[in-house]
This record gives structure tokens, sequence and C-alpha cells, in this order.
């Protein structure tokens, strides 16, 4: 190979046969070690995808990795973690507030052992509750708690903007300050970094003197790396700690304020969920969890202990956190623990539906054992790789006899629950994915009730009269371009 360099110069470059093979064996070589190290404490269909990645893309497949295939989050992160839990084990007994009835089934006494040893938070009874279906009245509500507050309020939220939606909320936050509440936030940093507004809504905090910090913020100093893509996925909002609010709704216009939903017309829908009692201690603890992770401060002297309230419409409940922070995947297990202790129903709302192989093995059984089992999606998506990937297991869940109901556009569906026969249900922040099952933080209270179900019920009534049943001999005939794309976007989901 030659190369004029001017004046008359010619260089001459030459392949040498030895780079030739020098290359051939760092590729063979980077296979190799993939196969060793890819495995390692992954689960199998994790672990396969990456390696079919690295297998066709040796160079590109391992840089990836490097970047996105750890979901640690450091030494100092899991010691704070597991600090606070030893904390709330011993200041927190099982009996404290509890009031819990005795007519349990055996099973859900066995799940609350599971969960009160994963994530630290015990069963607690004398909780009140309400629900919020649409979105603008969830976000009033919240503020006029916020204005009523006389000590503390702790506001975290995945996402959590300055806007036309918002501004009573973030309003009510800054007349907080003014009666001397002491009020802290917390933001997911990246989610937030690619929202509109993202410096406006800082600039409102910082002007008004409201104490904030960035969750998991990204940082290029190699002590303090982080996997780009472990996000705090948690929403919550607790007021003196004696009411809380927790869900899938996020802080900002059911729009998202991007422009492309705006021209398509899209808007979120939502279900938060108010508590009163001793719950609301629960879900307190952890934002003092996460404001320690984030800031080294400790908060547990302010922890309060509220007591159980009066009524005829009580619930007992138990906080279940999950997340890169914990040892295992608290949220999977539990739900898988339910699912297999259904004997009638179950019916599942999630926006994002990725399962993992026990999970999907779960559903399945339920639905093949002859138990009435249902999954709420919606129509449209608005992440186009988690949508397609989803799709992919239409197919084998319909087969199985579960039903399908698709939300119809233009609304994205994007509550998160599921409910057991009549008397168990879980609400929270966190989808029915991989993604929430290993890379975000995420909270999930189960709650024993019957009311609690009941009311739920409706809601999904509600979502069915709005949805289009999904049957099977029409999803097989949709174009095949599409099944295509389905089933490689699912090779991707396992990407962890």
């Amino acid at each position: 190979m030659e190369d004029s360099l001017g004046d008359g110069i010619v260089v001459t470059f030459e392949w040498s046969p030895w780079f030739t093979f020098l290359l051939l064996i760092i590729d063979i070589g980077l296979r190799v070690l993939a196969l060793v190290v890819i495995p390692r404490n992954r689960r199998p269909q994790t672990s396969m995808a990456w390696l079919l990645a690295i297998m066709i893309l040796p160079w590109l497949g391992w840089l990836i990795f490097l970047l996105f295939g750890s979901r640690q989050v450091g030494r100092q992160r899991r010691q704070r973690q597991d600090e606070v839990n030893e904390f709330i084990a011993e200041a927190v007994p099982d009996d404290h507030h509890v009031r819990l009835q005795t007519d349990w089934p055996d099973w859900l006494k066995q799940v609350a052992t599971l969960n009160r040893r994963l994530g630290a938070m015990p069963f607690v009874g004398g909780n009140t509750f309400e629900y919020f279906t649409h979105y603008k009245e969830s976000i009033q509500s919240m503020a006029e708690a916020v204005r009523q507050a006389q000590r503390t309020v702790h506001v975290e939220f995945y996402i959590l903007t300055l806007d036309d939606t918002t501004k009573g909320f973030f309003d009510a936050l800054a007349e907080a300050v003014q009666r001397d509440v002491t009020v802290r936030v917390l933001l997911d940093h990246v989610a937030n970094l690619r929202q509109p507004g993202y410096r406006r809504t800082l600039r409102f905090l910082k002007e008004h003197g409201i104490t904030w910090r960035r969750m998991l913020p990204l940082s290029l100093w190699p002590w303090r790396w982080l996997r780009p893509d472990l996000r705090n996925h948690r929403k919550l909002l607790v007021v003196d700690g004696e009411i809380a609010y927790t869900g899938s709704q996020n802080m900002i216009a059911s729009s998202y304020n991007k422009k492309g939903n705006i021209k398509r017309g899209l808007h979120w829908k939502d279900l938060m969920v108010r508590f009163e009692g001793p719950i609301a201690q629960s879900i307190d603890v952890l934002f003092i969890t996460d404001w320690y992770s984030e800031t080294g401060e400790v908060l547990l002297h302010e922890v309060t202990n509220p007591p159980p309230r009066e009524g005829d419409r009580l619930v007992e409940a138990q906080v279940v956190p999950s997340g890169p922070g914990f040892s295992g995947e608290n949220n999977l297990r539990l739900f898988n623990s339910l699912l297999y202790e259904a004997n009638q129903r179950v019916i599942i709302t999630s926006p994002y539906f990725v399962p993992d192989d026990s999970m999907l093995y779960a559903i399945t059984t339920a639905a093949q054992s002859g138990l009435d089992v249902q999954l709420f999606v919606s129509e449209i998506g608005d992440q186009a790789m988690v949508f397609h990937a989803q799709r992919s297991y239409y197919e084998y869940l319909l087969k199985a006899g579960v039903r399908i109901w698709l939300y119809r556009s233009p609304t994205i569906l994007h509550s998160k629950h599921f409910t057991i026969d009549d008397e168990v249900a879980v609400i929270g922040s966190s989808n029915m994915d991989m993604r929430s099952f290993s890379l975000n933080y995420e909270i999930s209270v189960i709650v024993h009730s019957a009311d609690f179900v009941r009311e739920l019920r409706e809601i999904e009534q509600q979502y069915r009269e709005d949805s289009t049943e999904l049957l099977l001999e029409d999803w097989q005939r949709r174009p095949v371009p599409g099944q295509i794309l389905d089933n490689v976007m699912r090779l991707t989901a396992g990407l962890q």
C-alpha cells in the first residue's frame, strides 16, 4: 500500500501477516474470555444475550459490556444499604404497630417473612388508603398535603419537573420552607437531565431554599463511576412521617412535555395511592435510606411512629424496597411468590412487560392451571425497543390462556400494580420487566385487604372498558416484518 506525502516522497505500508495473526489471536481471546467472565453470577438468559453480542462483534460487544455490564453500585452504597437495613430490623420489631388480623392465609405469612428478610420492613396494620386515578387530581392532593405539613416534607421522584401542571406542587414546597418546614427533595439525575425544563426546575429549588440532591449522579471519576443506566425509579412523597403517597406517577405533565408526544397526542395514565398510618413510616424510612446513600447524612432520628388509624376500611401493608443495592431481586421474588399462591385470579397492569423466565413460567403456569389470568398493557409504546420486546411474549401468553387487554391509544397506560385473588394487591413504581428487577431502585407495597382489592378491581374494570382484547388468531395474522422485529428486540431484553 502506497501513500504520497508530497514533494515526491512516497511511503509504503505493508500489511504484515504477523499483525493479521495478532488480531486473530486477540479476537479469539476476547471470545474465550467472554465465556469465562460473562456467565459469572448472571442468570442464563442475561448471559446468553451478552455472549451473543460479543461473539458477533467482539470489540464493540466488550466495550458495551464494560460500560453497561455491571449492576454494582459501589461498595460505599452497598455498605450504607446494609447499615440502614440493620437499623430498621432492630428499631422496628415485627410487632411494632402491627395490629394484624388473624384471618391470614398461611402462605401470606411466609411471603411477609420473605419480604422482611429481604427488605427489612415489617407488615403493619391500621392504615387508611385513597386511590387517585386522575393525573392532575393526584398532584393537587399532594400539593394540599404539603401545604398542611408541620415538620417535614420528603419528596422523591424519578422525574421531577416544574411545568404548568406541577407548578402548584412546587409552590407548596416553597411555602412550606417559608413556614420553617424541613423540605428535602431527591430526583434521578439521568432521567431529569434529558427532560425539558431541567435547569428551570433546579433554579426554582435553589431560589426557594429547598434542599435537594440528585440520585445516582453521573461522574467521570473512576472511583465514582456507575453504570449510567442504573437509575432510582421510585416515586413517593411523605409528609410529617404520617401521610405517604406512592405509585406510578412522576411529577411532570402527562405528556412529559416532549414535542413528539404532544404532536402524537400522547398522555400518560397513572395510579397513585395515599396512605395514612404506620405504613407511612416505612415509606419515610425508604426515603431516608436514599437520602443517606446520596449525602451520607443520617436522618433516622427524625423517624416518627404514626399511630394506627381507626375506621372500617383499614389495610395491612408492607413496603418492599428493591434495587442494585440489595443482594437479591426483592420485587421479582415477591411477584413470583404471590403468583404461585394464587387460587382464583391474577390481574396484572404493567406498561413495560418483559418478564424473565421465572416470571413467565409462573404466569403461564397459573393460566394453564385454570386460573383467570389477565394482563393490561398499552396498545402503543413510547420506548420502541421495549415495546417490541414486550410484543414478542404475547403469542406464548395467549396460547397459555392469558387474556391480554390493549389500552387504546393515544393513552400510555403507565399504572403498575397487580392483584392476587380477592385479598392481596401490590402497587408501586416497579414494572414487570428485567430493568425493574435488576437495574432500577423501586418501591413496591403489598397490601392485604378485601376493600383495597375491591376498589382496585373497579379501576381494572375501567381499564377493561377502555381497552381492546387481543385475540390469538388476530395476533398471529400480524405482518411478518413486525414479527421479525419483535423477536429481534427480545434478544436485547437480557442485556443487563
